[in-house]
Parts: structure tokens; sequence; C-alpha cells
């Protein structure tokens, strides 16, 4: 394998590995201190900001932010029913071939030891590594460890907590953001406030998310890492920070699986996330779907609802979730699904139901998803295709209502004719009637879908 180094040209190299080809389905958390509060992930900026919801929330729960600021929840998360054990089995018996929990989101609190920030969750709240009790429980299960990090963005994203209100009691109070003892925090004075990506970083936090990010890659040696972004960082830096730190985790990941890549590393194509440059890691689409057959592995990281945990969240039903996967893997790609737990580390049972119904499904229909391959075509109508080896899948994602035959195309992509050995539903147990009629096949359907949800039709070739 190559040695990489920090160019465009030499990063794309990069070559996408099968077990993330394999695996198809993984799951991440967002959990930290934004859980205390329970109102969303972006809780440490939206409650800087007047008039927003989250602001009149915390008012009214802690009090004003220039007297009890985002510090001031670290202590409230303990993390006391926290189970990685218990939790990955849940996402292993979901399906679930991989976790990548979040280990530090946008509010610059790392949640493992760090030799670079005392602001972490050894030193304060829970007083545990948690990334390396995530860690530990997920390679004990069997499944790809990974970490996404959301750091990036900080720098601008977290720099409304020095702000003040403009009118009221507090008008030109300046918020607890602004008290210099406690700048390693929020950082230190500037005026960009971007939610998106810091538009110009000085070299101070370009360094520092690098020693950051290259301390998690050290220590906890994940085989999945994301950046919540395109490569950092826009202006001066001009990517090459970011490019640095991708080479560093290529390189270093090659040294520990012995001269193999095993790595997936994935960007997205934001434009203004920072700089993305084709082919130097896999492509992450958040919350969206390719609409078309892609040649090469790409992700969608999406949840069951909002990212951070809600006390008033409403979920998505399994159906749309698993019909959401099912499109997704026969496009060559892979779903990483979020499910947010509690502050005090439990999944709510409505989050566990959805975890479970997803793997009852898996468990009749996971041959049609695992270590499949992308046919010619990704789809006919309702139709989805997968293949392995002589046999293509066949998802129907609408079961037929009064009609009772289904139709599928069979020929290859260069229009030649393939004989159809065996056909079988995954999940029945009777035989099923079809016929064969050129480069067209017919299979009469019985009474009932054996799944709850999408149903897969195994077609083996001669």
């Amino acid at each position: 394998m190559p040695t990489f180094d920090a160019t465009a040209e030499s990063l794309k190299a990069y070559r996408c590995p099968d077990w993330f080809r394999d695996a198809k389905f993984g799951i991440y958390v967002h959990w930290g201190v934004y859980s205390v509060p329970a109102q969303g992930e972006w809780y440490a900026r939206n409650m800087y900001i007047p008039g927003h919801s989250d602001y009149e929330y915390h008012r009214q729960a802690y009090g004003h932010p220039s007297k009890f600021g985002y510090k001031d929840l670290i202590p409230l998360w303990r993390a006391e029913k926290f189970d990685p054990d218990r939790l990955v089995g849940l996402f292993k018996d979901a399906g679930a071939r991989y976790f990548t929990p979040c280990a530090i989101h946008h509010d610059n609190f790392d949640l493992w030891n760090s030799r670079h920030q005392r602001w972490n969750s050894v030193n304060m709240g829970p007083k545990q590594d948690i990334t390396g009790r995530w860690r530990d429980a997920t390679l004990e299960h069997g499944l790809r460890w990974g970490v996404t990090t959301h750091l990036e963005r900080t720098y601008s994203w977290f720099n409304v907590n020095k702000g003040a209100d403009e009118e009221g009691e507090h008008v030109g109070v300046p918020y607890d953001g602004a008290d210099p003892e406690y700048a390693d925090f929020y950082l230190e004075p500037h005026d960009d406030t971007d939610l998106r990506h810091p538009i110009n970083p000085p070299k101070s936090w370009c360094d520092m998310w690098a020693r950051r990010i290259k301390d998690l890659i050290d220590n906890y040696r994940p085989d999945h890492l994301y950046f919540d972004g395109a490569i950092p960082f826009q202006g001066d830096d001009d990517a090459r920070t970011g490019m640095e730190v991708m080479a560093y985790y290529y390189n270093r990941n090659q040294e520990w699986h012995g001269g193999r890549q095993e790595c997936v590393m994935c960007i997205k194509d934001h434009a203004d996330h920072g700089t993305y440059i084709p082919g130097v890691a896999t492509q992450d689409m958040e919350r969206r779907l390719a609409d078309e057959l892609l040649q090469e592995p790409w992700q969608t990281d999406t949840s069951i609802g909002p990212w951070g945990y809600h006390t008033d969240a409403n979920y998505r039903p399994v159906g749309d979730i698993i019909r959401e996967l099912v499109d997704i893997v026969s496009k060559n790609g892979n779903m990483l699904l979020n499910v947010p737990p509690r502050a005090d580390g439990t999944l709510d049972s409505e989050t566990e139901t959805i975890l479970r119904d997803i793997g009852r499904w898996t468990a009749v229909n996971g041959e049609a998803i695992y270590d499949t391959r992308p046919w010619h075509q990704y789809g006919d109508g309702s139709l989805r295709f997968t293949t392995k080896n002589d046999t293509l899948y066949a998802f129907e994602l609408e079961w037929p209502g009064e009609r009772r035959t289904l139709n599928v195309p069979i020929s290859q992509a260069d229009g030649s004719h393939v004989d159809v050995a065996s056909v079988a539903l995954l999940g029945h147990a009777g035989a099923l009637e079809w016929a064969q009629h050129g480069s067209g096949l017919a299979i009469t359907l019985p009474p009932r879908q054996p799944s709850e949800h999408i149903a897969a039709f195994r077609i083996d070739f001669r």
C-alpha cells in the first residue's frame, strides 16, 4: 500500500475497503452534555441566541446564560446508567455491522481522555472515558469500530457564547463565554459566528483541531472516521491541515493492519463546510439519498429523529427506515443510523422498539443486504436489486394489493440472456410458482408477505 502525504494527488490512492462494502448498515449516537437539557444537539449554540426556543428554555430551566452557561451543564451530565455492552448488543441485534459514536460535537467537549483539552469526559461530567468504553464494547461484540467528529466547526459555531442581550433586564450583560477564565473552553474572542464552518480560522485553531483528532486516532484506532463536513479548513489554510490529518490517519491505519488499508474516511460534498475533493475519501450524504447507482461506495448518515435526544421528538416509522436502507444499498451505499441516548446513557422505550423491529427484518432479509454488490441497475419501478455471486435479490418496496404477479427484469447489462434456476421469497417456507419469459420473470405471490415490511426475493441463475 502507498504512503500518503497531504496532497490531493496522494490522497486519491485511497480505496474504500471491502469490509465497509460488505457491512451496509451501521449505528451511531449523538450523546453528550447537550443531552442534559434534552432539547437537541445544537443546544450549546442556540441557548446563547435570544429569541430562540432553546434560549427561552434555558432561562426558565437554569437561569440567564450570563450566570448559568453551557459549562455549568457539564456537572449535570453524569451518564449514571451507561451500559455500553448492553447498548452495542442492541445495535448488533438490530443488524448493525459497525458502530461509530460521536466522539466530539461542536460543543468543544471531548468524550475521551484527551491530552489536549482539559474539558473532557474523563476530567469532568461522567468522569469516564466514554469513547474508550464504547470502543471496548464494540470490539467485544465483533463490530467494526469508528468515531464521528464535529470539531472543525466549533471555532465559529460556538462563538455566540460571548454575546449579550440587546433588550430586557440583562441588556448588555455578557454571557459567560466572555469570561477569560474559561477561554480554553469557549475560545478566544473573535468575530466569526458562522454556523457552518469557520470562514478563515487562525493557525492556532487549525493546529488545535489537528492535535486533538490525531490524539483520538492514535489512542482509539478507529477503522471509520467521519468529518462533519468537507476537508477542513477554508480560508488561508486552504485544506492543508485537513489533508495532513487524513494522510496521517491513512498511514497510521496501515500500520495497525500490517500494511493493509482498512480505514473508511467519510467527508461531505458541502462547499460551505470546507473543501471537497472527489476521490480522496468516501462521500457521506447527510440525510440524503443518491438518485442513481454510484460506482464508488458511499454512505448516508441519518437518524430515527433528531440527532440529539429531545423530549418532544417524533421518531420515523420503521418501514420508512428499512425502505431507505434498501434503496441506499441498491445504489452501492451504506446507511449509518443515529439513535440518541438520554443523558443517563439509556435509550427510551420507543428507540429500543425501533431497533428490535429493524432487527427482526434483518434477521429474515439480511442475506439480500450484507456482503452484496449492486446490480447493473439499482431498480425498476418499486423494485430494488442487489447481487451476490450468481444470485439476484429483488426487493419489492410496495407489496402488491390485488395484483398477484410480480414481474422482474432479469437480462444482463448487455442484454444477454440468463436462465433462472430457482426463485424463493426470504422468510416464506413454501415454494413459489414462477415462469421465465425471455428477459422477464413472472412470480406468483403468496397471499401475504412474510416480513412486516419490505419483501426480498432470491433469484438464482444457472
